[in-house]
C-alpha cells in the first residue's frame, strides 16, 4: 500500500526530481494543478460524473463497479504513461486523497514502481498555498509611469542574483488595456496562486524580493488578497524615466501589432481616458501615426499613476526615486540595488 506523505516531503522530492501524477478529470487539472503535475486522469469529466451520481443516488458498491467498468480497458494505456516518465517512484494525487489516488497507486505499484500518496490530495496542497501568503516577505516594489522600463529592470535586477517575482510574467499579461497583446492564454486566478507560490518557496524569506506595481488585477487573474495587502505597504522605488526614453519604448513593444488591435485596445479605456482624447488617440493609430495615439494614451496612463503615487504618498509608504534618462538599464538596476532599503533608517 502506497505510503502517504505530507505537502513539505511532497516538494523536496519535486525538486529531487520525482514525478507528481494527478489523476483528478481533464477538467480539473486545466482549471488549476501542482505546477510540474502531470495529468494521468482516472476518469474523464463524463466518467466522473456518472460514478458520482450513481455514488450519491445509489451506493458505494455500485459506483466503484461503474469505476471498474470505465478504468479496466484504459489500465494498459494508465501503464504506459507512468513508465514513460522513467522514474522508479512516484507521487500520486487525486482531489482529497482518497480511491482515485488509491487505485492508480494500487496500478503503478503492480508495475514494479514505489508509490507515494499526497495526505490530503490537492485540497491540502490548495490550503497550503494559501496559508503560505500570510507569511511576511520583505517586499520592495519596482514603480515608474508606463513605459519606464520596469520589466526589463526586473529581468536585469534577477540576471544580478536579485530575487524577483514577476507578476506579469505569470500572469500572462503586461497590466494595462494593452497587457494581452502578443501574450498566450492566461491562467485562472487560481493556478495564478500556484504559480506564484511556486517561485516564492525557493526564496530566502531574509532577503529582499523584487515586484512591479500593480494593481489587483493583471488582466482577468488576481493577486491573492494576503499577498496584495503586504505588496501595497511595502516600500516603492520609483524609476523616473525621460518621456523620450519612455515613449520609445512603447513603441518598441506594442507598435508593431496590427491597427485594428491597438484600435480595440483603446476603446477598451475610451470611458476612463475620455470620449475626446480616446477618438483623437483612434483616429490617430487608424491614420497610421502610432506615436501620437501613444502620446495620446500616455496623458491617461500618467495621470492614473501620479494619482496612485499622491495615495501611498498620503499612506506613509516609504518612497525612493532613482533618475533614468537611459535605456542601459543595468545602470540603473546598479542604483537600484545600491539604495539598500531595509538598511538606510528609513525602515
Amino acid at each position: 500500500m502506497a505510503q502517504e506523505i505530507d505537502i513539505t516531503t511532497m516538494l523536496e522530492m519535486m525538486e529531487e526530481g520525482t514525478p507528481v501524477i494527478d489523476v483528478r478529470s481533464p477538467s480539473e487539472f486545466m482549471y488549476a494543478s501542482i505546477p510540474g503535475a502531470v495529468s494521468i486522469p482516472l476518469f474523464d469529466d463524463d466518467e466522473r460524473a456518472q460514478v458520482g451520481t450513481i455514488y450519491k443516488k445509489q451506493s458505494k458498491v455500485k459506483a466503484v463497479q461503474k469505476g471498474l467498468e470505465f478504468v479496466g480497458p484504459k489500465m494498459k494505456d494508465f501503464s504506459k504513461r507512468a513508465l514513460a516518465l522513467d522514474s522508479q517512484q512516484l507521487i500520486v494525487h487525486c482531489w482529497r486523497g482518497g480511491m482515485r489516488s488509491g487505485a492508480m497507486s494500487w496500478l503503478f505499484e503492480m508495475l514494479g514502481l514505489t508509490c507515494y500518496r499526497l495526505e490530503g490530495g490537492y485540497k491540502a496542497y490548495r490550503n497550503y498555498v494559501l496559508d503560505f501568503f500570510s507569511q511576511p516577505i520583505r517586499f520592495v516594489v519596482l514603480g515608474g509611469r508606463t513605459g519606464a522600463g520596469k520589466t526589463d529592470i526586473l529581468k536585469q535586477l534577477e540576471a544580478m542574483g536579485e530575487q524577483v517575482l514577476d507578476l506579469e510574467g505569470l500572469a500572462n499579461h503586461k497590466g494595462s488595456a494593452f497587457g494581452s497583446l502578443g501574450e498566450s492564454a492566461q491562467p485562472t486566478s487560481e493556478m495564478f496562486d500556484h504559480l506564484i507560490f511556486n517561485v516564492l518557496r525557493r526564496f530566502d524569506k531574509d532577503r529582499v524580493v523584487w515586484v512591479e506595481n500593480e494593481s489587483i488585477n493583471i488582466g482577468k487573474v488576481f493577486i491573492p488578497q494576503p499577498l496584495w495587502k503586504q505588496i501595497s505597504q511595502a516600500p516603492i522605488v520609483v524609476v523616473d524615466t525621460e518621456y523620450e526614453v519612455r515613449l520609445a519604448r512603447i513603441m518598441r513593444v506594442y507598435a508593431y501589432f496590427p491597427t485594428e488591435l491597438l484600435c480595440e485596445m483603446i476603446k477598451k479605456i475610451q470611458k476612463r481616458m475620455g470620449y475626446d482624447n480616446a477618438q483623437k488617440a483612434y483616429e490617430a493609430c487608424l491614420n497610421g501615426d502610432k506615436q501620437l495615439a501613444a502620446r495620446m494614451c500616455l496623458v491617461y496612463y500618467d495621470k492614473l499613476y501620479d494619482r496612485g503615487l499622491k495615495t501611498n504618498e498620503s499612506r506613509d509608504i516609504p518612497i525612493f526615486s532613482v533618475k533614468c534618462d537611459t535605456e542601459n538599464v543595468e545602470e540603473v538596476a546598479k542604483k537600484i540595488v545600491s539604495l539598500n532599503i531595509f538598511n538606510n533608517g528609513d525602515q
